[in-house]
Parts: structure tokens; sequence; C-alpha cells
């Protein structure tokens, strides 16, 4: 856990500037490799769903192989990085594109993990340029780790999803499915730490329904709102390298609490079912977690009214495609 809160996310008419800043710093001039990723639309009878049509945002395109980048860029480029560099704790995901970004300005780059990240996320780091640390087996105790090295050399600190650069990245996907589509009815998120649905949250700003989805096995948000606050849970199962993360951010809890309309859990059955079918019918390979939208569709955990637009967010792609 963090030792000190993260930066107050602003409220939502400043929060609305942050996120088109964010935009100008990715898709402006700085020539970042950031990507505005395709926006596939079909009707929902193409996935056995009664709904007028579904989206897929395909940020498994990303670079980086998930969503990440966008938060990640806009950190690195917000303020000038040290001479130490930046640190991060991930459970791979945010450190692949932390390290894409301090590859990209130039700087070094040190990734904390914890035993159950996947090696090939590893050995995506690696080849990325960073310096890979293992600490504990679990990411609060990454986190720790993180913090210290912080302390101790002065670098930039960078959080995988509880800091207002962050959130206000993962933000300007809303700019972009609204400019490629249109207004969605409803937008299906994976949540881990929050970042992603923080800032798509603030991006739509009530404008559509959010619904979080979470594993049965990672309930950060589901606990956090039947407890009232964040609390830690214990995490598992098959989407745990990328939405194991223990506790909701504060930022997403805020952010979610004024905007975010359900909170769903899916079984490791229908989040494992929605994988596989992705790939043998549409050859999108992808990660569990990014899996749970499509999985609450077609598991009836989330039943859209017949002239729904829904939008699925895909969020990432960095497994190991033999798993499949």
């Amino acid at each position: 856990m963090q030792t000190t809160p993260p930066p107050a996310f602003p409220a939502d008419g400043q929060a609305q500037l942050d996120i088109l800043a964010a935009y100008g710093r990715l898709f402006g001039g700085n020539a970042t490799p950031v990507r505005m990723t395709p926006l596939m639309r079909m009707p929902g009878s193409a996935i056995g769903v009664d709904c007028a049509e579904v989206w897929l945002k395909l940020e498994h395109l990303q670079i980086g192989g998930s969503f990440k980048a966008r938060g990640m860029f806009n950190r690195l480029l917000s303020a000038a990085v040290p001479a130490a560099g930046v640190v991060i704790a991930s459970g791979g995901n945010a450190g692949i594109a932390c390290a894409a970004a301090a590859a990209f300005i130039g700087v070094p780059c040190t990734v904390f993990v914890s035993s159950v990240s996947p090696m090939a996320k590893r050995h995506k780091l690696a080849a990325l340029g960073a310096t890979v640390v293992v600490a504990g087996d679990h990411y609060p105790e990454a986190l720790s780790a993180c913090l210290l090295r912080a302390a101790d050399t002065g670098a930039m600190l960078v959080h995988a999803y509880d800091q207002a650069e962050v959130v206000a990245g993962a933000g300007t996907l809303a700019i972009e499915i609204e400019a490629q589509g249109g207004l969605p009815d409803t937008v299906l998120v994976s949540v881990g730490g929050g970042g992603l649905i923080g800032g798509l949250a603030a991006g739509f700003a009530s404008r559509c329904r959010i619904v979080a989805l979470e594993p049965e096995q990672c309930p950060t948000l589901h606990a956090a709102r039947r407890h009232g606050h964040p609390v830690d849970v214990e995490v598992g199962g098959i989407a745990a390298d990328s939405l194991g993360a223990r506790r909701v951010g504060a930022i997403a809890w805020d952010i979610t609490q004024r905007h975010v309309n359900d909170a769903l859990l899916l079984s490791e059955q229908a989040i494992a079912e929605a994988q596989t079918w992705m790939w043998n019918e549409m050859r999108l390979a992808v990660e569990p977690a990014a899996a749970l939208p499509l999985a609450a569709l077609r598991s009836g955990a989330y039943r859209p009214e017949p002239d729904e637009r829904v939008c699925l967010i895909v969020c990432g792609a960095n497994m190991d495609p033999a798993s499949l």
C-alpha cells in the first residue's frame, strides 16, 4: 500500500481539461508511439447478444500490448524526469508501458514485480531495457520495495494506476471512442486498481452508463462498495497478474462513487470461456483481463436492452498465445 496519499484527481470540469491535455501530449507535438486504436462495431447478434450494437475498443493493439501506454506516457511527459530515471511497481502491463515510455524519452527505468508476474511479461520488460526486480509474492510487497528505491535514489515514482496523470492518460480513451463511434449507451470495463475505469468514468462524466467488471477472485471495487471505502482483499485466479491490485485506488474510488453505475463479479469459467471465444471466433488473442467485458455479455451477468449500444474495452494482450 502507498505510505502517502496520491495526488487528488480534480473535480469533473478540471478533469476534463486534464484529459484533453493528456490527449494533446500523446497525439500532438510529441510524436509519441502511442496509437489511436480501432473501434470494431458489429450487431449484438454477432456475439449472441440481444442488443443493437457491440463495439470492441481494441486497446490490446496499443503499444506495449495494453491501454497502460496512455497513462505511462502522459505521466513521464508531464514533468521533467530526474537523472535517476523512473521506478514503478507493476504486475506487468503498467511496467511494460512505463519501460516503453522511458525508452522513448531516454531515461533509466526499474520495474518491481511480484513473483506471480508471468515470465513473458518479465522478458518483455527486459527487452525494452528495463531493470526488473522481483520483490515479494504480491503487488503490495513490490510497491513497498519500489517506494523505498524512489526515496533512496530520487527517481520519479510512477504508480501503476493511482496517479492523476496516469488516470488522465487512460481517460483519453473516452475522447477517442466518442470521436470514432459517438457516445455509447454503456461501457463495460475491467477493474484492477482502477486507473482505466477512473479515466473512462471521468472522461464520459455520467453521459453514458459505466459498468465495472471484476473476477470473483479479485473483487477490489466490489468489496469497497460493500464496506463503503477501499479495503484490502485476497486476490487470485486467471486474471490476477493484471487485476490483482488487492485494493482499489483512491482516485478510482472517488471517481467511481460519482460516475459508475454497477460493479459486477464474473466467474473464472465465464472469463476463460470468453477469452477462448475471442480467439476461436474472432482471432483476437487477449489476456484474461481483456475478456471480462465479453464474459459479462455472454454469461448474462450484464443484460443490455434491445436498442442498446455497448462498448467493450479490450484492454490488453500480454499473455502466452500457447495458453489459448
